[in-house]
């Protein structure tokens, strides 16, 4: 027997969605079930937010209870798939993809191969090349294909996996870009969904992923799904992009969540940043000007981003670059459920790339879909957008929050003062979890000590930086030093050279402050030290990053509250904050 078809049923596991698809029930029957039956099966591994059962447990359980129903094909060979590659889908998927695009499709499992190489079938044991026959006898391998990519989408839980666009954020943007369009590249395609949606039908299509199984089930579905082939390469695209110098009509792009490890470092003399170099916070501003220098002449890039790349100051220059030179031609509020990685709102940025000297924007229409079914149906509305000129785009901020220019009609006020409230609740109670834990430090070499003026010092061993310089484990050039050496940890170097005294060190007699890195001193420690002040430096500075994203909810919940009490869509309730006064 293959070791594969040893793996027994016991160690299959399996999600609550799992559990609700096998029964025939909703997700909340699931939940109600455990809550309500002690001798419900208990988690056997996952999280507590994700956890995952036993499949022999939970069928065991859903026959005493009599709530089974018979599994479909589908749903076994789901299960047979977990269970040959437990902890992660996307390899077999990819499997599956491969074997029925270049396998045997007799449904007689491991035997007659048609003489296909044994190599075709991947990872898949017999049972999963069995049941694989079963379904595509009963409808095709395109249908097969689908319905597995459509399940892995929809599963509660893809650990390891790229980002894949959700069905509802693909239709979205079918119905909102260009759907003319002959070429189609996604740099960050995942498992090729939004590829696929978009553009003309018979658009040559091509993209990159990081991930190798991802890339090869792209090219298989593209193959099984769309009847033509599709050139995805296999990379980092911010990193290595394996596309370079490639344009086209439109450019798609879901980027995967937003994270400093990006590669700014290495990349700040790449062309592509042709609006300014992207900040280490703003990936996916990096992502947004990546897909934009593949975007041709004429051609249109839309890119989907949080909503707090709108108005975040470290994003500040690249959103005036972008109004400035007439790129930007519309911001779009989407609604709540659209994205695959959360559960909050989403905007989408459409650049267009001119295609001669006078082919600009004038302005930026701002749209508020916010309120739309996110399940469709998609169009341009007739009302709910504002047109924007560019100069009222170019303040301070920059914002491009399409709410700023589109006030809320007065009877919609209750309910977008009630979405704010808990949205500043959820922020408030991230930003509390993001502050690193600290305490009060010992006394001998490392205590802080205090100087002469009062200040607060480190009174342990210092190192210049410009003799680690020297020595080749710093690099300055740039705009930040970084550490070259795997001795040296970058955040930990970066968090003390923003120290007071090292700040004071780089002021001038005359009070102006100037950048002199070499002059710095950060303590001497050992790696793993260094690492651990690194990870709280790098915490202090997303707490620092989603601090000014609460303020500006906090002034935008301020702003219409005010507005919502003075115009008499809004009544103080009793039980206020000063009733107890």
């Amino acid at each position: 027997m293959d070791s594969r078809d040893r793996t027994s049923a016991e160690e299959q596991q399996v999600t609550a969605a799992d559990i609700a698809r096998l029964a025939g029930v909703t997700r909340a029957a699931v939940s109600n079930w455990r809550r309500r039956h002690d001798d419900f099966p208990s988690p056997v591994g996952g999280t507590s937010s994700s956890p995952l059962f036993s499949l022999t447990g939970v069928r065991a359980w859903l026959e005493s209870q009599n709530k089974g129903v018979e599994e479909s094909t589908e749903v076994r060979l789901w299960h047979t798939l977990r269970g040959d590659h437990p902890g992660r889908m996307l390899p077999a998927l990819a499997d599956a993809a491969g074997y029925l695009l270049n396998g045997d499709r007799g449904g007689n499992g491991a035997g007659d191969r048609g003489g296909a190489g044994a190599g075709d079938r991947g990872g898949l044991s017999d049972e999963a090349v069995r049941l694989l026959g079963e379904l595509v006898a009963e409808s095709s391998p395109a249908e097969v294909s689908r319905a597995l990519a459509e399940r892995f989408l929809n599963a509660g839980e893809r650990a390891g996996t790229p980002s894949g666009s959700t069905r509802r954020l693909v239709q979205a943007l079918a119905a909102l870009t260009d759907g003319t369009a002959a070429g189609v590249f996604d740099p960050a395609c995942g498992t090729g969904t939004l590829l696929f949606g978009v553009g003309a039908p018979g658009a040559e299509r091509t993209g990159q992923d990081s991930d190798p199984d991802a890339v090869r089930l792209t090219r298989a579905r593209a193959e099984l799904e769309h009847g033509a082939g599709a050139d995805v390469r296999v990379g980092d695209a911010l990193r290595s992009d394996r596309w370079e110098g490639h344009r086209v009509p439109l450019v798609v792009c879901d980027p995967p969540p937003a994270t400093t490890d990006w590669g700014r470092e290495e990349l700040l003399m790449d062309p592509r940043w042709e609006l300014a170099v992207p900040p280490k916070a703003e990936s996916e501003l990096a992502w947004l000007q990546h897909a934009y220098a593949h975007t041709e002449p004429g051609g249109q890039a839309a890119v989907v981003l949080s909503t707090s790349c709108a108005y975040r100051r470290t994003g500040r220059r690249t959103r005036a670059e972008l109004v400035r030179r007439g790129l930007l031609t519309d911001v779009v509020a989407l609604p709540a459920g659209l994205a695959s990685a959360h559960s909050q709102p989403v905007h989408l940025w459409l650049l267009r790339r001119p295609a001669g000297a006078d082919d600009t924007a004038r302005s930026v229409r701002m749209w508020d879909l916010s309120g739309a079914d996110p399940d469709g149906p998609w169009a341009w509305p007739e009302e709910g957008w504002a047109e924007v000129p560019l100069i009222d785009l170019l303040d301070d901020e920059v914002d491009l929050t399409p709410g700023r220019y589109l006030a809320p009609g007065l009877e919609d006020l209750p309910e977008v003062v009630a979405s704010l409230r808990e949205e500043l609740r959820r922020a408030a109670k991230e930003i509390d979890a993001l502050l690193p834990e600290v305490s009060a430090a010992g006394a001998g070499a490392g205590a802080a000590s205090r100087t002469d003026t009062g200040a607060v010092e480190w009174s342990g061993t210092q190192v210049r930086v410009g003799d680690l310089v020297d020595a080749g484990l710093v690099d300055v050039e740039g705009e930040a030093p970084r550490a070259v050496d795997e001795r040296l940890d970058t955040d930990f170097l970066r968090g003390f050279m923003a120290a007071p005294a090292n700040t004071r060190r780089s002021t001038s007699a005359s009070g102006t402050y100037r950048t002199d890195a070499r002059s710095a001193r950060v303590p001497q420690m050992g790696t793993a030290d260094q690492r651990r002040y690194g990870a709280a430096f790098r915490a202090l500075e997303e707490f620092e990053r989603r601090a000014e994203e609460l303020a500006a909810l906090a002034r935008r919940a301020a702003e219409l509250t005010r507005e919502g009490l003075t115009s008499g869509a809004l009544v103080p309730e009793d039980g206020g904050p000063d009733s107890a006064n």
